[in-house]
């Protein structure tokens, strides 16, 4: 007999880009079961294990769940009000004291989750009118934004490959076994890649790893860390050099191909093999193959992006897809049509992008109003007018995620005032004057207006909330309206009624309010009955009167009543959406260009001038890499310095989810991979403790030997280090593992997109001859058999 209680929720699980459907079975009060929802439109029954982190983080005693006020006597309970009026009041002080830069804003990727957060941000950011913007993106995925930008004219217009329909896929760098993908939302990603297999087609991982995704692909090849660019510039100068290049139909709106030819001549396969250690005659192979097969897709993500050249790689994987015709082309990169389009709304709004406008005092570039994140600690130590004094984070933890954690955590230590927006107690948010903690996710409602931009097929799905969120709680939303509201006060008697007209109207509306208008007004959205006919006319004289750039025109070309869309299915808006709580599927991905893109002139200039600066810097490292191939001290020697690459695991997204005892039981997943030949060399044994260390940190790691990784490599996952006190994790403290970013240095990044350089840092290797933990282990034996003959004595005694 079924409990009448038990009651049914769906909806999609945030915990990382794949967008699953998830059922949620609940009394009203707790979760009873979270699992896969086979009727949804994207994921069709799949999903992994860090779905059900959604019952534990919304459970989570450790979460905080009220305003914390750090005291003398320690951290201390206070209300909405007072914390709100002390952030307000001491961000002002110290602006008016030092300026606007003095305050500085650091976003985490859990943001991109919620549309609550995505829409009120960009308020909350301008409020504050700083220079000193920071976020996720520069450890992570500014490369692929960069090239968005200059390439097709948004840095958030992302080509997404149509793995559903591509004959060949060759992944750099990426390992979706274990990320269910990123920048691609593809529910079973794996289930995908054996697909393209099963109808004949070929995939091919290029990796200095072979990861868990190697596993159902036709051919992995390892490749030397951070020399990806290498390569792709031999494939590209091997469709130049047999005569494969191939524009399609989009030829008249490319310019600067000549330009890509001259930059590529230098670059011949045979010449960059061996500092790759891909051979010659597999680089040719590989671009015939990418060019020979009318559906096939070239895609790269975190080991092309967080790499000393990755802007320039994933400059080179965009060239290779435009070169062979495979660019808004089926089975190629295309570009979605969502109902919310954030992209069209963005560019109303002006912020497409920018870069260069200013940058660090250590002269790294902005890009679109953000630093890179690495020049936090330098932009907090070094004196003068753009000094941070203070810092905001929302949802982030830069000690776990950015490099030269040590350096950063002193810094964060010497500031003048410090507030986080987070939920937890961590390795930042110890340093905090001030947490704001919003609600859990099933507290929130849910619909994506970001991974819906990168997802394989144009899906709309919306979920309410599935439960009320406590008397005492604040959604991120309402705590980033409630800091604007305060940040932008103190102006005009006009600009002050204008504001608070705005903060009145943004409060009413709430992120379901805003998400509504911009379905209704979308591709998709509410055509008024009977009016298909009239509006269609009507829109096509209007396009007589503007221009195709004006925004007036291009808001009424992407609305339901645009010519493009008169063939789309109508009617989207949130009612209409609760209605099929499985989701909406909008139809595969459609070729777009060259109406999609935001170049003034509708045209891809193949070759921005700050990309060709950057290739005699790429020439440079070929030439040293050529020097210590041929310098005596090779890798063969056991002293040589190894290459740190990084590695995600299924059960452990981001370093929050560590607090969760479903997802971090079981074998110890923070060790460090090593490959066969380097431990035979070095004399150490699977379970040893290295000790790995540069000039900026050291850590002592469990050794895992493996079959697995390119000799010469050293592999450690990013996320843990889980051992600072003063913080409130109570089952991640208990298996801390290590933080990689202690090792790296913050100084060494890709020097055209300012991105962290996450994979390729050299590092010292030296194991432990008596491994504590061992060593432990045999000191505990015997002492434990004494104590099992003294208990026996007791118990006779006592017999």
């Amino acid at each position: 007999m079924t409990d009448t209680k038990t009651q049914t929720h769906f909806r999609t699980c945030n915990l990382c880009e794949a967008m699953c459907g998830l059922v949620i079975e609940h009394d009203g009060e707790q979760v009873l079961s979270i699992k896969p929802d086979k009727e949804d439109v994207v994921s069709k029954g799949f999903i992994c294990p860090k779905a059900l982190a959604l019952k534990d983080y919304h459970e989570d005693p450790d979460r905080l769940r009220a305003p914390m006020l750090k005291t003398a006597q320690g951290w201390k309970q206070i209300s909405w009000n007072r914390a709100f009026d002390i952030v307000g009041k001491r961000v002002r002080e110290i602006q008016d004291q030092y300026g606007k830069d003095a305050i500085s804003v650091y976003l985490g990727n859990p943001n991109a989750h919620h549309h609550g957060n995505i829409i009120y941000l960009l308020n909350f950011l301008r409020s504050l009118d700083t220079k000193n913007r920071y976020s996720a993106t520069s450890n992570d995925q500014l490369p692929h934004m960069r090239a968005n930008y200059e390439l097709f004219g948004h840095q958030a217009l992302f080509p997404i490959p149509d793995i559903d329909h591509t004959d060949l896929f060759i992944l750099f760098g990426s390992n979706p076994a274990a990320s269910n993908g990123s920048l691609m939302s593809a529910p079973d990603y794996l289930g995908r890649l054996k697909a393209i297999r099963k109808r004949g087609g070929e995939v091919i991982l290029i990796d200095p790893k072979k990861s868990e995704t190697a596993r159902v692909v036709d051919q992995h090849l390892f490749i030397r860390p951070g020399t990806d660019a290498l390569m792709l510039l031999g494939m590209i100068h091997t469709l130049f050099d047999e005569g494969l290049v191939d524009l399609g139909r989009l030829q008249s709106n490319i310019e600067g191909l000549a330009d890509v030819q001259i930059i590529s001549s230098d670059f011949p396969p045979e010449r960059v093999a061996a500092a790759c250690g891909i051979d010659a005659d597999t680089i040719r192979s590989l671009a015939r193959k990418l060019a020979e097969t009318p559906r096939a897709v070239a895609f790269g993500r975190m080991g092309t992006s967080t790499q000393e050249f990755g802007g320039l790689a994933t400059w080179f994987i965009y060239l290779l897809n435009i070169l062979t015709s495979h660019l808004d082309e089926r089975g190629g990169l295309m570009f979605t049509k969502p109902a919310a389009d954030m992209v069209e709304l963005t560019h109303y709004l002006n912020e497409k992008g920018s870069s260069g406008t200013f940058t660090t005092e250590g002269g790294l570039p902005e890009f679109a109003g953000e630093l890179p994140s690495s020049a936090i600690a330098d932009q907090i130590e070094t004196k003068g007018p753009s000094q941070i004094r203070a810092m905001v984070t929302v949802a982030g933890n830069p000690v776990i995620s950015s490099p030269n954690s040590n350096r950063l955590e002193r810094a964060l230590g010497s500031l003048d005032f410090m507030v986080c927006i987070d939920s937890y107690l961590n390795e930042t948010t110890k340093h905090a004057d001030l947490i704001l903690p919003g609600s859990s996710q099933l507290e929130q409602s849910r619909y994506d207006v970001v991974f819906n931009l990168l997802s394989v097929r144009n899906v709309a799905k919306y979920s309410p909330a599935l439960f009320e969120p406590g008397k005492n709680t604040k959604h991120d939303w309402e705590i980033l309206l409630e800091l604007t509201h305060r940040f932008a006060s103190g102006g005009s008697l006009l600009d002050n009624v204008k504001e608070l007209g705005q903060y009145q109207a943004m409060k009413r509306l709430g992120p379901d309010g805003v998400l509504d208008i911009l379905l209704r007004v979308g591709p998709y959205g509410t055509q008024v009955p009977g009016t298909s006919s009239v509006g269609s006319f009507v829109i096509d004289t209007i396009q007589d009167v503007f221009p195709a750039s004006h925004p007036i025109r291009r808001a009424l070309d992407n609305g339901p009543y645009g010519p493009q869309n008169r063939g789309l299915s109508k009617g989207l808006c949130i009612a209409s959406l609760k209605n099929y709580p499985h989701g909406v599927d909008l139809g595969s991905l459609q070729s777009s260009l060259p109406e999609r893109l935001y170049t003034s002139n509708k045209r891809i200039s193949l070759v921005p001038g700050s990309y060709m600066t950057d290739i005699p810097r790429l020439r440079k490292h070929l030439g040293m890499l050529d020097e210590m191939l041929q310098s005596s001290v090779k890798q063969s020697d056991e002293h040589a310095q190894m290459m740190l690459i990084g590695r995600r695991d299924i059960r452990s997204n981001n370093s929050w989810l560590h607090n969760s005892q479903r997802l971090v039981k079981g074998k110890n997943r923070c060790t460090a991979q090593i490959s066969e030949e380097d431990a035979k060399l070095r004399k150490i044994s699977n379970g040893d403790l290295l000790k790995v260390s540069t000039d900026y940190g050291a850590v002592t790691i469990e050794c895992e030997v493996t079959a697995d990784i390119m000799p010469g490599v050293i592999s450690i996952p990013h996320g843990w280090g889980h051992d600072h006190e003063g913080t409130q994790l109570s089952i991640a403290s208990k298996r801390p593992g290590v933080n990689v970013n202690v090792l790296i240095s913050d100084q060494f990044v890709d020097k055209l997109t300012g991105t962290s350089v996450l994979n390729g840092m050299p590092v010292r290797v030296e194991v432990l001859k008596t491994p504590p933990r061992k060593a432990a282990s045999r000191a505990a034996k015997p002492k434990a058999a004494a104590a099992k003959k003294t208990r026996a004595r007791k118990a006779k005694v006592a017999s």
